[in-house]
């Protein structure tokens, strides 16, 4: 298939990016290459991906009209993988609009792109933090999700309802994606794992929210990109038992879909942070803080929708991922 893979630069986009490229697709990656975190990692992650025959690396971004209408009818894709967004639920706090432009502009621009030009599925980044003030576990995608705590969140459920507008007004099928707290090798600088391993290894306190009593449904980004791929290559459909007088969250009469992809297995954070601690051998100095205003305490993934619907479930265990999250951290900056 010819493919487009928005954000190829990120630590998702390109662990997809090279999937589809070692089947054979031809992949078209897309990003902006910004400056929200350090652009070398993310041109270093681009640099894994331009050896490889069938990939094209374009420059531009999301929330740019012209340049992202100009792309969908030249290039003629037949399906989408949409995972670039401003992320970070702490940023969206200082910095409110680069969540409207990416999230919400950029996320109209891909869907007319698709309406348009012919896309036969599209598959993109939603989020768990949609779930907000939510506290019954599992999270299930049959759960109302009307309650964000945080404007990132509110974003990623927008994306939600605009993929369904946009599959009941023209039957261009999407899915929607919930990730749980993604973590591996070439992950974001801004997320728990990267920050604690630089912190104990440059013999820094590391900030540990909610006084420790943080549970996460951490899911290694290989089960990620796998279940990307797996629901990209299953085109949203109608579900013909949607019932309008007692609608369902997870169903739809149009062609869209949304799915929880998490481990399903919620770890302690003082247990994940014991796990860092075991594989760089140090113990951490912590400092006990507060919730973080935009913050949830707990995560947990009901996956049993995309066990039925992709034939995957995440299984990673957290001790195996993290471990090799540190090996790539000290090989790829030498420490």
């Amino acid at each position: 298939m010819k493919v487009l893979v928005t954000g190829a630069a990120g630590f998702i986009g390109m662990h997809v990016a090279q999937i589809l490229l070692a089947r054979g697709d031809e992949v078209v990656g897309l990003d902006n290459v910004n400056d929200y975190y350090d652009p070398q990692l993310k041109r270093d992650r681009l640099a894994r991906l331009a050896p490889q025959a069938g990939f094209r690396f374009v420059q531009a971004d999301v929330a740019d009209k012209q340049s992202i209408g100009a792309l969908f009818a030249a290039e003629k894709f037949e399906r989408v993988v949409h995972l670039a967004a401003q992320a970070g639920v702490r940023y969206s706090l200082v910095n409110p609009q680069a969540y409207i432009d990416s999230n919400i502009v950029g996320f109209t621009n891909i869907l007319e792109g698709c309406r348009h030009h012919g896309v036969q599925h599209l598959a993109y980044a939603s989020s768990s933090s949609v779930y907000g003030g939510n506290t019954a576990m599992p999270f299930s995608e049959h759960h109302n999700v009307d309650h964000p705590v945080s404007l990132y969140a509110a974003t990623k459920k927008a994306n939600e309802l605009m993929a369904h507008t946009y599959s009941h007004l023209f039957a261009l099928p999407t899915t929607g994606l919930r990730f749980f707290t993604v973590y591996g090798p070439w992950g974001r600088p801004d997320m728990a794992l990267f920050l604690f391993t630089k912190a104990i290894l440059e013999d820094r306190a590391i900030d540990v929210f909610n006084h420790g009593q943080m549970v996460r449904d951490f899911t290694y980004i290989d089960d990620i990109a796998e279940g990307v791929v797996r629901v990209l290559d299953r085109v949203a459909t109608r579900d013909p038992q949607f019932d309008p007088a007692a609608p369902d969250p997870a169903r739809s009469a149009a062609p869209y879909r949304v799915f929880n992809i998490g481990n399903s297995d919620p770890v302690k954070l003082m247990d994940f942070i014991e796990a860092i601690e075991v594989a760089l051998g140090k113990t951490a100095r912590k400092n006990f803080m507060p919730l973080q205003s935009g913050d949830v305490p707990a995560t947990f993934a009901d996956v049993s929708e995309l066990g039925q619907w992709a034939d995957f479930r995440p299984a990673t265990p957290v001790a195996d991922g993290v471990n090799r999250f540190v090996r790539w951290y000290r090989d790829y900056f030498k420490v």
